[in-house]
């Protein structure tokens, strides 16, 4: 009989909710207007640190950041020579963040936040990666953000936008150095020879006149090549991948 009374008592007792009982823990340390005044101040500091970060990256000064090295990432760490090859290879520009005209996503800001939490101190001087269109340049899809650390290393912090065509690194080799273009140029003053007829200037072609052709055919498309170049102020990407100037 005593067991089934308790087992009947058990069963009575109203069931724990979860919800109350946050309530009840969070208003024995602090009342509903003391909360909401302390996330409003959260918020707002929150705010004023990610915009006094976004005046840094689109206004700041250059600038070189003592990092603590033991709490950075190592395979986070570039040298300058790395970042170069890379704009070369796939023309593209490293300046400072300052000429960038993209959007910098909240990712970035937050990355920054904490990477500056983690440091104890703010950070400047940032750089950025991407295809020259996105960049408020002098006369005039994919960066990569950047904090330099003294002696031509640099710290990356966030990658953002859509990754490179895959060609592109195969589109934009003939641009890379003069040699490359030359040879570019070569090849396609090859294929026009081959394209001209063998009867055009006499019955049957000899070698000597192919090689003519292709002398002439080369003088053609180098010519086109310049005069293209020159009017566009184009250059190579070893020599513009920290060009400010768009006409380059």
């Amino acid at each position: 009989m005593l067991k089934k009374k308790k087992m009947k008592l058990n069963l009575n007792l109203p069931r724990t909710n979860l919800e109350v009982q946050l309530h009840k823990s969070r208003e024995k340390r602090i009342s509903t207007e003391k909360i909401l005044k302390q996330v409003q101040e959260i918020f707002e500091n929150e705010a004023r640190k990610e915009d006094e970060i976004l005046n840094e990256i689109h206004h700041g000064d250059a600038g070189i950041n003592n990092f603590n090295l033991d709490l950075l990432e190592s395979n986070r760490i570039f040298h300058l020579s790395d970042i170069e090859k890379l704009c070369i290879d796939y023309r593209l520009r490293f300046l400072d963040s300052t000429y960038f005209k993209g959007e910098i996503p909240y990712e970035a800001l937050c990355k920054i936040k904490a990477l500056e939490k983690e440091q104890q101190k703010s950070l400047k001087g940032f750089k950025i990666v991407a295809p020259s269109k996105l960049f408020k340049l002098e006369n005039a899809d994919d960066p990569l953000l950047f904090a330099p650390m003294g002696n031509d290393y640099f710290y990356l912090i966030h990658k953002w936008g859509n990754d490179l065509h895959p060609l592109r690194k195969l589109m934009m080799w003939p641009f890379k150095h003069l040699e490359n273009f030359i040879a570019l140029l070569l090849v396609l003053s090859f294929l026009v020879a081959l394209l001209i007829p063998d009867g055009l200037f006499s019955p049957q072609q000899t070698t000597t006149q192919f090689l003519m052709i292709f002398f002439f055919a080369f003088k053609w498309v180098a010519g086109l090549s310049i005069f293209y170049g020159f009017k566009k102020g184009k250059n190579f990407s070893s020599a513009i991948w920290r060009s400010k100037y768009y006409n380059a």
